[in-house]
């Protein structure tokens, strides 16, 4: 389980979700194993669960910062395997290769900070567009109050 139960309660619908943003990722920024990384440090919760009016759900992305290198070696590996994968939309396809990703590694790449926060503004940005998403759909099939209710409870 979960830090928010309510989450465990939409499992269900996360997964609708996840299928129908599908499309939206890979016209992303990101491949889908670099979206599964994202996912995996993004927590969902719903701000002002008490408040029918203000509640929303939010992406909480502040363990992103762990991921976010790792995501330049999930592209890099993708490269050397032929481009395999999708979101290549937005891609800087000029890449050095392993000298790039060894100087960058050891922080003595060109920009690698800039990309990097780059790279977390782009995640926090499709995250936040997927915690909508979810809303609408939740909304959408009856189940938003199921779910404000729940984590207003802690449930």
């Amino acid at each position: 389980m979960s830090d928010n139960p309510w989450t465990d309660r939409i499992v269900g619908e996360r997964m609708a979700v996840d299928q129908e943003f599908s499309e939206r990722i890979q016209q992303s920024r990101f491949s889908n194993q670099q979206w599964s990384l994202v996912m995996t440090a993004t927590e969902f919760e719903i701000e002002h669960p008490d408040d029918p009016d203000r509640a929303r759900i939010v992406a909480n992305t502040d363990k992103l910062d762990g991921v976010i290198p790792e995501l330049e070696n999930v592209q890099a590996g993708m490269g050397a395997m032929g481009g395999a994968g999708g979101g290549s939309a937005g891609q800087d396809s000029s890449s050095g290769g392993v000298f790039d990703s060894i100087m960058g590694a050891l922080g003595m790449g060109g920009d690698g900070g800039s990309s990097e926060k780059e790279q977390r503004k782009a995640a926090e940005r499709l995250t936040q567009e997927y915690a909508d998403e979810l809303q609408s759909h939740l909304e959408s099939k009856g189940k938003w109050e199921t779910a404000r209710h729940a984590a207003a409870d802690g449930q």
